[in-house]
């Protein structure tokens, strides 16, 4: 029977993850930006020693020469697991997913790290909905051959750079009555119009983004810039308290919801490989519902006045810089 499930970082931990390799019997697809978290290795590592194909795609090093994933590469090279370099075609692949025995397709806004797993708001969706994973499993194939992959006009998912900026937008519009966001970045253009236009339709908006002092320092300007025309709107923009907020989710009307790896940025949707998952299974979407209420409530206003912005960058420690505890 076709079902989805939801897995819900920092609460669930690697545990599910961990079952979800320890069960493969024939073959892992793996494809990863960063992937560090010995845990996880060393799940891999057992799977392929009882006889499961495994083949890793980790991104490459980085332009400033940064290579994350080359300890992890060599681990896995050291137990004969094939692994590659994610395809030279993107900027760098973005994209956390996972494909077991060609039945099961996970599709993640989290990294394989320790932090991603213990410190962070972050999320994945089981599914082992056909024609999901025979898509997740394409797209890792293409990508490992070198080869295009096109999904075409009924594609099942939302993949960068092919019909990721239209399908979010068309999500975006089709809100009837609230939407809540968690984010990391709200750079695109576009994105931003759609949200301004579903505001001023009277839909209530919930922004969900970091502190200033921690958004990308090169785009720092043009990111407070578009969280201020959302602020102008009245949009409610906070930051989560106790977690690092790494998730990508868009959840509307509690009904349904995307999740998956792409920040709203032009380079998100123009150049670089990202994946994320449409849901509206009811038991995933309550869940879900239920997280992001919950964050929003322990969550704090972001100040984006001139004063509040100086204050931040300046000194982050916003309960020292305040004399208070923050609830």
């Amino acid at each position: 029977m076709a079902n989805r499930s939801l897995i819900v970082l920092s609460d669930d931990g690697a545990a599910p993850l961990l079952g979800i390799i320890g069960a493969a019997k024939k073959s892992i697809r793996v494809k990863m930006f960063v992937f560090t978290d010995p845990l996880l290795i060393d799940a891999l590592v057992a799977a392929s020693h009882r006889g499961v194909k495994v083949r890793v795609m980790l991104n490459a090093a980085r332009r400033t020469g940064e290579d994350d994933n080359e300890p992890t590469r060599k681990k896995l090279l050291d137990a004969h697991i094939s692994v590659i370099d994610s395809s030279p075609k993107f900027d760098l692949t973005h994209e956390k997913s996972m494909v077991v025995d060609d039945e099961l397709a996970v599709v993640q806004t989290l990294n394989w790290t320790t932090k991603n797993l213990t410190e962070t708001r972050d999320y994945a969706v089981v599914t082992n909905h056909r024609h999901e994973v025979e898509e997740v499993a394409g797209c890792f194939d293409a990508d490992w051959h070198r080869q295009h992959f096109d999904p075409g006009d009924n594609a099942h998912l939302i993949w960068c750079p092919l019909n990721g900026r239209d399908r979010i937008i068309r999500f975006i519009d089709q809100a009837k009555n609230t939407l809540f966001i968690q984010n990391e970045r709200y750079q695109d253009t576009m994105i931003i119009e759609h949200l301004v236009h579903a505001a001023r339709q009277g839909i209530k908006v919930h922004i969900m983004a970091p502190a200033p002092h921690k958004l990308d320092k090169a785009k720092r300007v043009e990111a407070i810039g578009n969280l201020r025309i959302l602020d102008d709107l009245k949009i409610g923009i906070r930051k989560l308290k106790g977690l690092k907020l790494h998730g990508k989710v868009i959840l509307a009307d509690g009904k349904t919801a995307i999740i998956g790896s792409p920040n709203l940025t032009p380079g998100t949707f123009d150049t670089r490989r990202e994946a994320a998952i449409e849901v509206s299974d009811d038991h995933v979407v309550k869940r879900l519902e239920e997280v992001v209420h919950y964050d929003w409530k322990h969550a704090h206003p972001i100040d984006l006045s001139d004063e509040g912005l100086i204050a931040d960058l300046e000194d982050p420690d916003e309960e020292r810089r305040l004399g208070v505890h923050l609830e």
